[in-house]
């Protein structure tokens, strides 16, 4: 009897271990090594500086090393498809651009789904775009820009960093909301076509606001307006598109935090608050600003539906503009 007892007690207390472990791995900190941030972009662009700063700033509150690493290609398709095939433990994660909701109407052949083989974590910041015309050009407003495109159907070309990118697409939603036919310049990105711009080569863009500033500021570019729901700090005079009468247009390039699909929600909780909690410190509204960018204040699920809101829109213009990349 006492032999069957201890063997029963032996069995009760293995059962119990078996069941403790998992719950104490489900239980520990995170994150308990260093944590991977990629930026499927080369170095050196917005989405690349404002990783960084996001980065350190985690680092420190995590008192774990944030790594950034870049690897860009195919307008960061080729590493989306990488962290889709990642596991969820939130040691590896993706700050990317709008390319991101834009790329599945835009690729026709992605292997990966982006609603469902990621797990949207936060919207990291928001710049607004800008839509800026050589000083030569006769438009001095949006509204005489859209004039003068009306008068001169398909003679007024506007540049982009490259086809289906956050400019280009700024360009397709103010030619479908205004009616005007303007002409679409694709550069291999956008120094290239900010500096024909300067040149005189194209007359219109649509670009980040840090991008064309200082050339704002030193009179070499003009601004018509910028494409966010209200005015730029970094650019306090110039009217949002809407309040040039452009009623409703909103072209946002922002910046998301991503994990791989199938995250534990309440892993997935935990990062985008402390992504949250890092975003409203002085040091990054200080560094953001600098960058012409707002910290994101969205909660996980706000976000997630953003995102799925977002891909929406883009479908819709680039399915009006019949753009495809195969």
């Amino acid at each position: 009897m006492q032999a069957w007892i201890h063997a029963a007690a032996t069995a009760t207390l293995a059962l119990a271990a078996a069941v403790a472990v998992p719950a104490a791995q489900a239980q520990q900190p995170y994150p308990t090594r260093s944590v991977t941030l990629v930026v499927p972009f080369p170095p050196g662009g917005t989405t690349d500086i404002l990783a960084r700063l996001l980065a350190n700033e985690l680092g420190q509150q995590w008192k774990q090393t944030v790594v950034v690493e870049n690897k860009p290609g195919a307008s960061g398709t080729i590493f989306s498809e990488q962290l889709a095939r990642t596991e969820p433990d939130g040691y590896t994660l993706m700050l990317t651009a709008t390319h991101h909701v834009i790329n599945p109407s835009l690729y026709k052949n992605l292997r990966y789904d982006t609603r469902t083989d990621f797990t949207p974590i936060a919207e990291v910041a928001a710049v607004p775009n800008v839509l800026v015309v050589n000083p030569k050009f006769p438009a001095t407003t949006a509204q005489e820009l859209i004039a003068y495109a009306r008068a001169n159907p398909g003679k007024v070309n506007f540049g982009s960093a490259g086809t289906g990118g956050a400019n280009h697409l700024s360009g397709e939603l103010f030619k479908s909301m205004t009616g005007i036919d303007m002409v679409h310049i694709p550069y291999k990105g956008a120094a290239p076509a900010l500096n024909d711009l300067l040149g005189g080569q194209i007359p219109v863009m649509f670009d980040s606001v840090p991008g064309v500033l200082q050339h704002i500021q030193a009179g070499k570019l003009r601004a018509l307006g910028v494409t966010s729901p209200k005015r730029s700090p970094a650019l306090p005079d110039v009217p949002t598109l809407d309040e040039a009468g452009v009623k409703g247009f909103e072209a946002m390039a922002w910046f998301g935090l991503y994990a791989p699909g199938k995250m534990q929600p309440a892993l997935a909780r935990q990062i985008s608050t402390d992504v949250l909690t890092a975003l409203q410190s002085a040091q990054i509204k200080q560094q953001f600003s600098k960058q012409g960018a707002e910290p994101g204040t969205m909660t996980q699920p706000e976000f997630a539906r953003y995102v799925n809101a977002e891909i929406d829109k883009w479908a819709k213009v680039i399915a009006d503009a019949h753009i495809s990349i195969q």
